[in-house]
């Protein structure tokens, strides 16, 4: 769908501009996100917990255009971040039309008790809060009939390998949980987008821009634009899942068909 077509139908069927809430908005996919909202011309509330960022990409969002942006700096991989950013909302407020669960971490290690502080991070944030955030704004886009979600999921999540062994299965839970929710919502007019990227040319994996660059260069990397662009257009569909590339149709099950031996002896040699 258009997206110009799209917003005009919102707002002729609900009577305003739409509000989008983008978690982890201040950097990367979300900031993608953002700036391709704020071009269609959805209002924003940005949360992130990456304070000078957040400020300067609200600035960069407000300039040149009628939208409403507000930054909201918040640490979500709490256990009451969602309850909290619930209670900002309705203090200012703000009825969340779109919600983008998008804030998450990333690393590459062998799961030990020295990294368990950030394993029980990810978790927060890539699980219990996601959910509690579904199940908080999606009772309020129940009671009035519409409304979309965005869960960022990841072709890791049918990647169960060593040196991402809690980042998989965090994205194995957002992507089943999202599919089975999807069902819930549709009668109630809201729709469950679940995205799953594979490789995408983000900070998140603190790779050097030359690798980056090249992955791009010769199509095993995806742009932050692109990603986007192809979430945004099945979220106005209510389209189920996107999971966009060659990459997500082929990798996982050659990789799925190794020999344990040989997973075993590349992790040994790379961890």
């Amino acid at each position: 769908m258009n997206a110009t077509k799209w917003l005009n139908q919102f707002q002729e069927a609900h009577g305003h501009r739409p509000w989008a809430l983008v978690t982890g908005g201040s950097s990367g996919m979300g900031l993608e996100y953002t700036r391709q909202l704020a071009e269609i011309g959805c209002n924003l509330l940005l949360v992130s917990n990456q304070e000078e960022e957040l400020e300067k990409a609200a600035e960069e969002l407000k300039r040149d255009k009628a939208i409403q942006v507000m930054p909201h700096y918040q640490d979500l991989a709490t256990e009451t971040a969602a309850d909290e950013l619930l209670a900002f909302c309705q203090s200012e407020n703000l009825h969340i039309d779109i919600l983008i669960n998008n804030a998450g971490m990333f690393f590459f290690e062998e799961l030990t008790t020295e990294n368990e502080a950030k394993a029980l991070m990810m978790m927060r944030l890539h699980v219990f809060t996601p959910t509690r955030l579904c199940v908080l704004f999606g009772e309020e886009m129940k009671k009035r009939g519409y409304g979309y979600i965005i869960n960022m999921s990841s072709m890791a999540a049918n990647l169960p390998c060593p040196g991402i062994t809690i980042y998989s299965a965090t994205k194995a839970y957002l992507k089943s949980f999202s599919k089975s929710l999807f069902f819930e919502m549709r009668p109630y007019g809201v729709g469950v987008t679940t995205v799953c990227p594979a490789a995408i040319a983000t900070p998140l994996y603190k790779l050097k821009p030359s690798l980056l660059n090249f992955g791009v260069k010769i199509g095993l990397i995806g742009t932050p634009q692109w990603l986007v662009r192809k979430a945004l257009k099945g979220m106005m569909r209510k389209k189920r899942v996107v999971k966009p590339g060659f990459m997500n149709r082929y990798l996982p099950p050659l990789i799925a068909i190794l020999p344990h031996g040989l997973v075993n002896k590349i992790w040994q040699k790379y961890k």
